[in-house]
């Protein structure tokens, strides 16, 4: 059986999500992991899944003329719980005006400790720009001193970023 990443974009209408995984489905084909959302009024679908079907066929059993679908095979890779073997797991929010280059500068900063996104979401309401993340860092990070850079970051973007971490009680 070969993994395979698939992406669909298409105007979001009731029906969308079942008829693209009732697709997979027939075609006998797995959902391994998936993300889906809105943007902007289009349903943006991300998924791993496992089957017998190449990449092109898989492309063109799941499309459909308002929807573009791409498929292609990848290598099965170890999921390790914690990503850094046991790191720490804190939420990252974002709140202010909308400009280019947030997710940019913040992610920057993230990255200069090792930091890894898990999981992002981005939403502009107006003129407010909200951003949340999921970010494990490395056991050795020092957090504080992060923490201080990510706050100047926020200055300088007229913004409010807040650092915490996770609560596992609450996963």
């Amino acid at each position: 059986m070969g993994l395979s990443a698939v992406t669909v974009l298409g105007v979001d209408r009731p029906g969308v999500i079942a008829a693209v995984t009732g697709s997979l489905a027939d075609c006998g084909v797995n959902i391994q992991d998936s993300t889906m959302t809105l943007l902007g009024g289009h349903v943006a679908m991300m998924l791993l899944v496992s089957g017998d079907l190449d990449p092109a066929e898989l492309t063109k059993r799941v499309g459909a003329p308002d929807l573009v679908v791409t498929a292609s095979a990848i290598a099965a890779r170890r999921h390790f719980c914690g990503g850094f073997g046991g790191g720490l797991g804190y939420v990252l929010t974002v709140h202010g005006p909308d400009r280019p280059g947030i997710v940019s500068a913040v992610s920057a900063v993230l990255a200069e400790d090792g930091g890894n996104i898990t999981g992002m979401s981005t939403r502009l309401t107006g003129r407010l720009y909200v951003l949340i993340a999921d970010v494990e860092l490395p056991k050795d990070v020092d957090v504080a001193a992060l923490m201080r850079r990510l706050a100047a970051v926020g200055a300088s973007l007229d913004s409010d970023i807040t650092f915490r971490p996770v609560e596992p009680d609450l996963l």
